[in-house]
């Protein structure tokens, strides 16, 4: 009929935004009062963790606080618990957390081995580490672990095992030089002060933390090789960039070049982010980095990388290629021209629907309210990405026919995946700047079914941080790496969740454990939920 609308293609699966009927109520405090301090337009990161061990994700939003002289209220972290029934509960307080803190990015990990999921609060400020008690609390650990006495404006953060000990180090993120007495008075009329760039302050280096197994870290940032203050780091992401089996670092930088640490296998890291092709975009220009993620998207067994960049920007898609090399494959995918006009933050490599195709994530939202007035911009809220994957090289926004409002514009930052309600998909979490928080849950339509796996122990770290696992069926071969970090400021859930189309098995199953072990499962069944368990490594305190 003349004038009907268009019908809505059916994608396979719908995100529905479940946030209120989830019970989850929470509003990011920025701090602003209108001196236009810069921290206040990154934050905040989200993340999926299981902290009581029941096999439920909960979920764990950080939050930012007034800045002093101007207090309000208080705003602290958010701990929800997952009632197992769609619903979520506020814990904050019963779990310990109820801190205020100018919490920016966390990241989640078992970095003691005693079987419980602990976490990391990076903050304009002194950064925290919360233990997990194993009770349902966590106490602050951070000045007895030696992590304190630290002031920064950190952002998004990792755990990895980069010495292959079996003990998870820290990776933290520094984006600049700023505090509140050394503010800079920026302006775009030379009269009202405007959020500065950060070419107005000096960069900050990234600090690694190695865990010495008794409950503290030591400081290896300088004679690890990754000492840098030109750094001005808002992303980071885990990869095995050589395919030697030892863990590297991808870290995106803001209008500098960014970073490809690789591992050395003696403690120290080189970058080789301009031979790999990665420090600037292809006409030689270092790009605002914001999120990362990197995952094997094309099935070819080898990881590439998503980078998030300002508006005019495009995110940036490169595949590994011959010799170490990456290409930036963004515009011949459909992924540049399309993200072009949009200022990215949390990015993620997720099958949406189940085919056994990685799909892409992103998040958008201006950094001013103000470029509201400003004509030809691009807006303040924006519309978030969703890009299909159809396995020929080619993505395909569908954002706008995914559902329940998930393309309305949103001013985001954090993103992350998880399988909240346990029927084999991955679900969305959202945060966004001085705004709530959104949580998606995915609703697969087509019939597709999938296979998940939680890997713990071996002689490597509980968490299995670096392991890898590959599943074969008729249609190809994927593969997933167990990782914390990626995104921007968040952390999504450890286990690895494959699309198996209509498969009702997987034929082949192989996990390559982080100290070289190697272990093979064969027709494992579709809609499976597997712990592959190994030797348990040694407890620390």
């Amino acid at each position: 009929m003349l004038g009907a609308a268009a019908a809505t293609p059916d994608l396979g699966f719908r995100l529905t935004d479940v946030t209120a009927q989830s019970g989850i109520a929470f509003h990011h405090n920025s701090g602003a009062f209108g001196a236009k301090y810069l921290p206040e337009t990154l934050g905040p990161g989200c993340a999926f963790l299981d902290y009581d061990g029941d096999g439920w994700l909960d979920i764990l939003l950080v939050n930012g606080t007034d800045w002093p002289g101007h207090k309000k209220q208080p705003s602290t972290l958010s701990l929800y618990r997952n009632n197992r029934n769609g619903t979520f509960t506020d814990v904050t307080r019963k779990a310990g957390l109820a801190f205020e803190i100018y919490g920016m990015g966390v990241t989640v990990a078992d970095y003691n081995n005693d079987g419980f999921p602990d976490i990391y609060i990076t903050a304009v400020g002194q950064n925290r580490l919360f233990k997990n008690t194993g009770k349902g609390t966590f106490v602050d650990v951070t000045q007895q672990a030696g992590l304190g006495h630290r002031m920064g404006c950190s952002t998004s953060a990792l755990w990895f095992d980069y010495d292959r000990d079996g003990l998870l180090d820290l990776f933290v993120c520094n984006y600049v030089q700023w505090s509140p007495e050394h503010d800079v008075f920026c302006s775009v009329d030379g009269k009202n002060k405007s959020y500065c760039t950060p070419e107005a302050f000096h960069g900050s280096t990234c600090w690694l933390f190695r865990n010495r197994g008794n409950g503290t870290f030591e400081d290896v940032t300088a004679k690890s090789g990754i000492f840098d203050t030109t750094s001005k780091s808002l992303g980071v992401a885990m990869l095995d960039y050589d395919r030697d089996g030892w863990p590297d670092l991808f870290v995106a930088n803001d209008t500098q070049p960014n970073k490809l640490y690789r591992n050395l296998r003696n403690g120290t890291f080189e970058d080789v982010a301009v031979h790999a092709g990665i420090a600037f975009s292809e006409d030689g220009k270092a790009r605002a980095g914001m999120g990362v993620d990197a995952a094997d998207f094309d099935n070819a067994g080898v990881a590439g990388l998503a980078i998030t960049n300002f508006d005019d920007e495009m995110i940036a898609l490169y595949q590994p290629g011959r010799g170490g090399v990456y290409s930036d494959v963004a515009t011949r995918s459909g992924i540049g021209q399309a993200s072009r006009m949009r200022l990215g933050f949390g990015c993620a490599f997720l099958d949406a629907d189940l085919d056994g195709r990685l799909d892409l994530v992103a998040v958008n939202g201006h950094i001013d309210e103000t470029v509201r007035n400003i004509s030809g911009n691009h807006g303040y809220a924006q519309a978030p990405h969703l890009f299909l994957n159809n396995g020929k090289g080619l993505f395909h926004d569908v954002a706008a026919q995914a559902g329940s409002g998930f393309a309305s514009p949103k001013v985001a930052r954090g993103l992350a995946y998880g399988d909240f309600d346990r029927d084999g998909d991955v679900d969305v979490l959202i945060t966004t700047n001085q705004g709530p928080a959104f949580l998606y849950r995915n609703d697969v339509t087509n019939g597709n079914r999938s296979i998940r796996f939680q890997l713990q122990g071996t002689k490597s770290n509980r968490d299995a941080i670096g392991a890898m696992v590959r599943v074969t069926t008729p249609d190809g071969t994927q593969s997933r790496m167990v990782k914390t970090g990626s995104s921007y400021l968040s952390q999504s859930e450890l286990a690895l969740t494959f699309g198996l189309r209509k498969r009702d098995k997987a034929d082949r199953i192989v996990v390559e454990w982080p100290g070289g072990q190697v272990q093979e499962f064969g027709n494992l069944k579709a809609g499976s939920w597997l712990c592959i368990e190994g030797q348990k490594p040694a407890q620390s305190q």
